[in-house]
């Protein structure tokens, strides 16, 4: 039954599910969540990247 939640919890992180949603779904708080999924997380750098720099809020990486 574990594996089936945290491959679910997983899922939702992946997808761009907030955290926050994703911990009320789960019953869980926001850091504890992200203590044991956030190494789960994968895939999502380069979409945040495009995301930021569209905002103009990619900070300059000589800062």
């Amino acid at each position: 039954m574990y594996d089936i939640r945290h491959t679910r919890l997983t899922k939702w992180l992946n997808d761009g599910i907030p955290p926050a949603q994703v911990a009320e779904w789960a019953g869980n708080s926001v850091p504890v969540l992200l203590a044991v999924y956030a190494r789960c997380v994968e895939g999502q750098l380069s979409d945040l990247k495009k995301r930021l720099e569209a905002a103009g809020d990619l900070p300059d990486p000589s800062d």
